[in-house]
């Protein structure tokens, strides 16, 4: 029969030593394979708590701690306790990780008297539980710091000068144009272009300072006692770095750079997220200066007056949208032979509590700004679709911004309109500015041939201002041009002017495109214009927006837009 394994030869297989521990004279007493599992520790090291406690790390103390602190045993009652910690024999040798688990027994005063138990080697799971710690800190591409660390160092960092009366620096570097690689090579290039930038970056930091990946294609960098003459140096060691040489790559050679915004700090946050809200805006800044440039935040008088007046126009239009203080002025397009009126363009203004009113160039541009302009847009449509169901034999129209084009909300909004109140489409006109048009001239088709199916016409606003060329006109299928103010407002007195628009009105008459001429001043030109075959004509001559009504309303009606 073969033998029956003895306690410490299984002990033994499995990494493991028993232990007896004689708390009052300190004496250790190990099991017989005690030396394999402590291979290069010598046994005087073993013999008593104390000559072991000399190896432990990172607490010496943490085996008589598990006894000392834990509840007070019970008669002939054991107290058992589990440990984690690291023996090193020397210190040039690596640590080797021990789990311990045993009981303790108190002698007649209650205290602790003997202990028991089993230690066993367990460096895989000490390594898994630091692999899993390292990629709960770090990013796994780069290995540097993820957000969460760097922003909590970042915050530690200005704490830390503050106290001290010192200064660091906060730095975004941003990859420039990454999504171009990500085009040109695919994902698995790119991630090779920022895993080399972050490599390149940390071969230029000083000792003590602290780099993270902050998003997708940006890194965060920490500069310990670093003036600003240092962020500057810094900046350009980084770009001057990822810039002279290429980034080899298994598709080939990829030519990189980067921008860097940076500020100074605590001087200029005082908190880790004011410190990457101003760092983010000034990385911004060089990015639209140049790509592969550096800016350093300063204070801007103007840009935080002006950031106080977006917050209280911000404040004022939301303020007007609910109290309906926004509401429409309705200015005359008439036919440019028998002066006519042709339809009304609506305006957007908002009435002030002091009586004033804003008119659409005070309001729109900040409500775009603002992203306020979304709303703003469909409390006009509200009123126009209003307007032209109280008025049936009116024809009115009513400019959209950019965004609104993209609007799926506004386009239903629109369309559910149109199938409730028939004919109302056919009496409305939507004008798209020239520059909307060619952003993205299929997304803007499709949003033409929606409101054109319903009866709706469009019209292209302010043209001669972007570059739409008459085959894009043509491709929309847009029904009005209106010539930009700024061409027609001299031609009486400007020989390119009349050249322009005269050009312009006669290819859209080819094209079967009405045309508008803005902004018309006088009679001379009002006659230029009806001489060269101008369809319709608007302006000072004939007459200003006024939110009077110059028809009569046969009905009551009105419509509420949900947005």
């Amino acid at each position: 029969m073969p033998s029956v394994p003895q306690a410490a030869d299984i002990l033994a297989s499995l990494g493991q030593a028993s232990f007896v521990w004689d708390i009052g004279s300190d004496r250790l007493t190990w099991s017989e394979n005690a030396a394999s599992v402590f291979a290069d520790i010598p046994a005087q090291a073993l013999a008593t708590a104390a000559e072991f406690a000399k190896l432990i790390e990172p607490a010496r103390s943490i085996r008589h701690d598990a006894l000392t602190h834990a509840p007070p045993a019970r008669a002939a009652e054991g107290v058992p306790y589990r440990i984690e910690y690291g023996v090193r024999a020397t210190t040039t040798e690596p640590v080797i990780w021990i789990e311990e688990t045993g009981v303790w027994f108190s002698g007649s005063d209650g205290r602790p008297w003997r202990a028991q138990g089993v230690v066993r080697i367990n460096n895989e799971r000490r390594a898994r539980d630091e692999q899993l710690l390292k990629l709960s800190r770090h990013d796994p591409l780069t290995g540097e710091l993820n957000r969460t660390h760097l922003i909590a160092a970042l915050a530690e960092a200005i704490e830390e000068n503050t106290r001290f009366r010192s200064t660091c620096a906060f730095m975004l570097i941003g990859i420039d144009h990454l999504a171009r690689v990500n085009d040109a090579f695919g994902f698995d290039v790119a991630d090779a272009v920022i895993a080399e930038v972050a490599t390149r970056i940390r071969a230029r930091l000083r000792a003590g300072d602290v780099l993270g990946r902050f998003s997708g294609n940006k890194f965060g960098l920490i500069l310990k006692n670093c003036t600003v003459d240092d962020t500057n140096a810094a900046a350009e060691r980084f770009l001057a770095g990822i810039r002279d040489e290429v980034v080899p790559t298994r598709s080939g050679p990829v030519s990189v750079t980067v921008s860097i915004g940076a500020i100074s700090l605590p001087r200029y946050a005082r908190n880790a997220d004011e410190a990457i809200n101003r760092a983010q805006e000034t990385l911004d800044a060089a990015k639209r200066r140049r790509a592969g440039s550096f800016s350093l935040w300063r204070p801007n008088v103007e840009r935080d007056a002006q950031r106080k007046v977006n917050i209280r126009v911000t404040d004022e239009i939301v303020t007007a949208l609910n109290d309906r203080r926004i509401v429409v002025a309705f200015e005359p397009v008439v036919a440019a032979r028998s002066r006519e009126p042709a339809f009304y363009e609506c305006l957007v203004r908002m009435e002030q509590g002091d009586g004033q009113v804003l008119l659409a160039p005070d309001i729109v541009p900040v409500a775009e700004r603002l992203g306020l302009i979304r709303l703003v847009d469909h409390r006009i449509l509200e009123l126009v679709v209003s307007e032209l169901i109280a008025s049936p034999d009116v024809q009115l129209s009513l400019n959209i911004s950019p965004e609104t084009t993209m609007d799926p909300d506004w386009s239903a909004t629109i369309e559910s309109l149109m199938r409730a109140h028939p004919g109302v489409a056919e009496r409305l006109i939507v004008e798209i500015t020239e520059t909307v048009a060619i952003q993205d001239i299929d997304d803007v088709r499709g949003f033409v041939t929606r409101l054109k199916n319903f009866g709706s016409r469009i019209a292209i606003d302010d043209f001669g201002a972007g570059y739409t060329s008459f085959r894009n006109l043509r491709k929309l299928g847009v029904d009005i041009v209106k010539i930009d103010g700024a061409f027609v407002q001299n031609i009486a007195r400007s020989a390119d002017d009349r050249a322009f628009v005269q050009t312009l009105i006669d290819l859209a008459r080819r094209l079967n495109i009405r045309t508008v001429a803005e902004w018309v001043q006088d009679e001379e030109a009002a006659v230029m214009l009806r001489e060269w075959g101008c369809d319709y004509i608007q302006g000072r001559l004939i007459g200003l927006a006024t939110p009077e009504r110059s028809w009569p309303v046969t009905q009551d009606a009105s419509v509420t837009v949900a947005g």
